[in-house]
């Protein structure tokens, strides 16, 4: 009995422990109170909690060692291996295109080299510089001003016109009339200043370029101005109320600039003709687009741009140019071939920059300055014709004023009229010839047909360059053609007026 009652005790100790172990934080287990258990409990995760600190900075050890040993390896592989399968920068394949380093170089040596030519040129021949001489280049008279005179009465001819379209709106006159006096009125037009210029010795050479240029310059304005009123009145005859911007007025009310939209006949008015013959454009709209606002700042560096390459041409042409020409009579009068090659060469660097400075001052700054003052929107002058690589590009992407023009009023239609591409093309480069035989040739007061010459010659270089060089060789003979081509021809003009004027004075 005594032992049973003794295991009987025993049992439910052990049940209890067994229920304490479900519970410890209620119950005492094996005699240990509920405090210490739970400093058991925290001891024991605390063991755990560092075991895993250990475990993690085992971890991060074998990382580190690990590429450290990777780091050693590969060091030792480029130790041993350096090579690998590449292009040089230079060749095709390599796809390398940033030279922008070897262009400063080339801007640098180009600076060098003709520093040192004006250096030069300051040593044998000291300052020619004179702005007393420019004013004698327009005048021979200072109170005979017939070229000033003639682009005042240049007004007549454009009060002629405009009189002719108001007539022609009316009915007044019809349209073989009206062709018949715009004839007139150009053809007087080209004819009279030239042959002012060479009847009237007091024009200067200078002058008469200037006169003959504002008079080419205004007959091809007016020619347009013609010729898209005749589009609208053929528009108008066939009764169609919305005409396209470029011909009449959009279905809008106001330009972007907040101007009011003229239509035909609404645009023949003194106001819109005076806008389009100081517009720097060729072809005629009734509505040109027209930026917001006058920006004072782009117009005060267009100026300054102007006024410093206008100082820069005469400088240059007085100090570098001139002398240039007088050394090279004798060479070209001997016919020595090897002297005249080094003329040539001699004459192409001077005359190509100052053609270049031209360009900028004519086409951006006093073009852009002209826009910028009426608000005229179109300021694509030019296109990256120095980019060419075909000769057709670089005349089509140069002056783009006149391209619109030939292409609009010319090239267009005479494909209308049934003529082919080719024979287009060709009316196209005859015409420009002419006017650049009218240029140069009227105001010297000789004929020689060096510009007309080397226009033509376009044609079959332009076809010898697109068919047997392509890319950067195209490229590169359009700057030759450039730089030797026409340029040379007006520099035998320059040549032989001297020859026939300063023949005694250069001997």
């Amino acid at each position: 009995m005594g032992d049973s009652d003794t295991k009987g005790a025993s049992a439910p100790r052990r049940r209890a422990t067994f229920t304490v172990g479900k519970s410890a934080s209620l119950l005492p287990v094996n005699g240990k109170s509920a405090a210490a258990c739970e400093s058991t409990g925290t001891a024991g995760g605390s063991v755990n909690h560092g075991r895993g600190k250990r475990d993690r900075s085992l971890e991060t050890g074998r990382t580190k060692s690990k590429s450290e040993t990777h780091k050693r390896m590969s060091d030792t592989s480029d130790r041993i291996s350096c090579h690998k399968t590449q292009e040089s920068l230079l060749s095709s394949g390599s796809g390398y295109n940033n030279y922008r380093g070897i262009l400063n170089w080339c801007v640098v040596m180009l600076v060098l080299s003709n520093a040192r030519l004006f250096l030069e040129n300051l040593l044998r021949y000291g300052v020619l510089v004179d702005p007393i001489q420019v004013i004698s280049l327009f005048l021979n008279d200072p109170y005979n001003w017939p070229a000033a005179c003639l682009v005042i009465v240049s007004i007549v001819f454009v009060v002629v016109a405009l009189y002719t379209e108001r007539q022609l709106s009316k009915g007044s006159f019809t349209e073989l009339v009206g062709v018949l006096v715009h004839g007139m009125n150009m053809a007087i037009m080209l004819t009279l200043p030239a042959a002012v210029v060479l009847l009237v010795p007091s024009v200067t050479p200078v002058g008469g370029v200037f006169v003959l240029g504002t008079y080419t310059i205004l007959s091809l304005k007016l020619y347009s101005y013609k010729d898209v009123n005749m589009w609208c009145r053929e528009l108008s005859m066939m009764k169609v109320k919305k005409l396209s911007r470029s011909l009449s007025c959009p279905s809008t009310q106001h330009l972007n600039g907040g101007d009011p939209k003229v239509c035909y006949p609404g645009n023949l008015s003194i106001r819109d003709m005076c806008y389009f013959v100081f517009a720097p454009t060729l072809c005629y709209e009734l509505n040109f687009p027209r930026s917001p606002h006058i920006r004072m700042s782009f117009l005060l560096r267009r100026l300054f741009e102007m006024l410093f390459f206008i100082q820069l041409l005469v400088a240059l042409t007085q100090q570098w140019m001139i002398p240039i020409i007088q050394s090279s009579m004798k060479p070209l009068e001997d016919m020595d071939l090897s002297r005249m090659t080094e003329t040539l060469l001699r004459l192409a660097v001077p005359n190509h920059l100052l053609w270049l400075m031209f360009f900028y001052g004519f086409f951006h700054s006093s073009m852009n300055f002209t826009a910028e003052l009426l608000r005229f929107g179109d300021r694509q002058f030019y296109k990256d014709w120095w980019n060419s690589e075909t000769v057709t590009y670089f005349w089509q992407n140069w002056n783009i004023p006149v391209h619109k023009w030939c292409l609009r009023h010319f090239y267009k239609p005479l494909l209308r009229r049934g003529f082919s591409k080719i024979l287009s093309q060709s009316a196209v480069f005859f015409l420009s010839a002419f006017f650049h035989e009218y240029l140069v040739s009227v105001p010297l007061r000789m004929f020689r047909p060096w510009a007309f010459m080397g226009m033509m010659a376009q044609l079959p270089l332009a076809w010898f360059v697109s068919r047997f060089l392509h890319g950067t060789y195209g490229n590169a003979a359009v700057w030759v053609s450039i730089i030797i081509g026409q340029p040379f021809a007006i520099l035998m003009y320059v040549h032989d007026y001297y020859v026939l004027h300063y023949r005694q004075e250069a001997d």
